[in-house]
């Protein structure tokens, strides 16, 4: 088979990928029965996978043998469940590293082969965890997590289930699962490149992002390559981004290209921070190339807003047509960009098409923070501020305080009169990054203007009222019989299980600690002030007798404030 192989990007997740489907004690030996020769032995790409398991990462030139080499011996030997297995998982790492979801299907083939040479409950793990990472990389959590739990159900020391299982709870929300996830892992492989990666990414949705950081610097200085390095380097740029630091982030994504040209992802992630610098011409290069080599709908939607926010309509316009190109090619390899869609549609096409989408997001169980975020605006965006202002507060309750949602809750509330939380919030996206959208950031920087100052002795509500997770209420009755989305995978494939049960969410708001210095400027405009009269209206968000208030309860963000 003659295929283009183009400089692989996000090397690092190869190791989960291709290592996950065929590591876990794994011994080579043929499985054909005696009626033939037994298959050839590994190349050099299958044993650096089987003796560093997801540690592992492979060239261009390494993935292309490793293809090779597994039909070569699915060539003599078609009952090899463990070649069908590495082969899935091959196709899998070189659609997503390529952004070419072609691959998704060969992936998706092998993989069946292989369940159906050896099913899962007789032992297949290998095979159902290249399902379960399938699913992730289609974005189809739920489907992931069954495969997974199925796994480690039987198998509770495998640990190749772990970093599946994490990446899932992350997509669906389950903060607190995936933080037990990484906790099981760590005790079964602890501090290898791996278990270092998917913790920085688990710290940093918990809000803990000097930990992140660190995580993943160690990550980096433990790589044993360039493309392991360079994923650590990507990560590393996307955590200084978050920071509002567009100079360190750029030097990060310099070095992950330098390691790995081409990578995709850092050619996107040094674009964003070009453009923060002021370097729109070296942006635009940047996001043309990623585009180029990935041709994936959420660079398009930031190339596009990048183009708007330079006056230059037609680009833009351009750029929002090939976000929905995009997305329908990707529908058809079973691919969600309903998010991305979405977001397009809140802020330039049709808000309440954006909320029905979401709202089946948030039917199949994937409700984390950027689903929160998004159904929340984009129900603002379609006139419902009030349902929209819920989704947003549990967005920002979570460690994973976005300087975009916080820009997104801010807004709303601005729009409800809430101008205390309306104040803090938008102050506080452009304190946590002040270039998170070459769009927003002005109209953000206005709206602080247009708010000015507190009021003297310190605005009485600083946050609203709490998050409670209930459902979605419908618009109208279209969007309330709207079919969800079916499930990607072959039912008759499905790990055992109700496909319709979801995790239970970790994401929703928890007690946190009274501020002090909150509580004295509480305590001294009481004394100023003095009690109010029950006939006296309560300003909106204040307490009610014999409930605390909402301030009171507040976590001190990640900024400190």
């Amino acid at each position: 088979m003659k295929k283009r192989y183009a400089p692989l990007a996000r090397n690092a997740v190869i190791a989960s990928l291709v290592a996950g489907a065929v590591a876990t004690g794994i011994v080579v030996v043929w499985t054909g029965g005696d009626d033939g020769p037994p298959p050839p032995a590994p190349g050099p790409a299958a044993r650096t996978v089987l003796a560093e398991g997801p540690g592992a990462a492979l060239s261009a030139a390494e993935l292309s043998s490793l293809i090779a080499g597994q039909e070569h011996r699915l060539a003599g030997n078609p009952g090899d469940h463990l070649s069908w297995a590495v082969l899935g998982s091959a196709y899998l790492a070189q659609g997503a590293l390529l952004g070419d979801r072609t691959d998704f299907r060969r992936a998706e083939k092998a993989l069946r082969r292989s369940l159906e040479a050896l099913p899962g409950e007789k032992g297949n793990a290998d095979a159902q965890l290249g399902m379960a990472a399938l699913a992730n990389a289609r974005r189809d959590f739920a489907t992931a997590r069954r495969w997974a739990e199925s796994v480690r159900a039987r198998s509770p020391e495998q640990w190749t289930a772990y970093p599946v299982l994490i990446d899932a709870y992350s997509g669906l929300g389950s903060y607190g699962a995936a933080a037990k996830a990484l906790r099981t892992l760590e005790e079964l492989r602890p501090r290898t490149v791996q278990t270092l990666m998917r913790g920085s990414r688990v710290h940093h949705d918990n809000g803990h992002h000097e930990d992140a950081e660190a995580l993943a610097d160690e990550a980096s200085s433990r790589s044993g390559g360039k493309a392991e390095r360079a994923a650590a380097q990507y990560r590393l740029g996307e955590l200084a981004w978050d920071r509002g630091e567009p100079k360190e982030a750029a030097a990060y994504f310099d070095t992950a290209l330098q390691l790995e040209p081409g990578h995709h992802p850092s050619l996107a992630g040094r674009g964003r921070a070009a453009a923060a610098l002021g370097r729109t011409d070296d942006a635009l290069r940047d996001y043309r190339a990623a585009i180029e080599r990935a041709p994936m709908p959420e660079y398009a939607l930031q190339a596009g807003e990048l183009y708007e926010s330079l006056g230059m309509a037609g680009e833009a316009r351009a750029h929002y047509e090939k976000v929905r190109r995009l997305a329908a090619k990707a529908r058809k390899y079973g691919v969600s960009e309903e998010l991305t869609l979405a977001r397009y549609e809140a802020d330039h096409g049709l808000a309440k098409a954006a909320v029905q989408r979401l709202a089946q997001e948030w039917k199949r169980g994937h409700r984390s923070a950027h689903v929160s975020d998004a159904l929340g605006w984009a129900l603002y965006r379609a006139g419902r501020a009030q349902e929209g202002l819920k989704y947003l507060k549990r967005a920002t309750t979570p460690g994973l305080r976005s300087a975009l949602s916080l820009y997104h809750q801010g807004e709303i509330e601005r729009s409800l009169g809430l101008h205390g939380p309306a104040r803090r919030h938008l102050r506080e996206a452009l304190r946590l990054n002040p270039y998170f959208s070459p769009l927003l950031v002005p109209r953000a920087k206005r709206a602080v203007s247009v708010l000015g100052n507190p009021p003297p002795g310190g605005p009485v509500d600083v946050e609203g009222e709490p998050w409670t997770d209930e459902e979605l209420p419908p618009e109208d009755e279209s969007a309330e019989d709207e079919e969800p989305v079916e499930d990607r995978d072959d039912p008759s494939r499905r790990p055992d299980g109700d496909a319709s049960r979801q995790p239970r969410d970790s994401g929703s708001a928890r007690p946190r600690e009274r501020d002090s210095r909150e509580a004295r400027e509480s305590g001294e405009a009481r004394e100023s002030g003095g009690a109010r009269e029950t006939g006296e209206p309560r300003q909106s968000g204040e307490a009610r007798p014999g409930e605390s208030s909402t301030a009171g309860s507040r976590r001190p963000s990640p900024s400190g404030t």
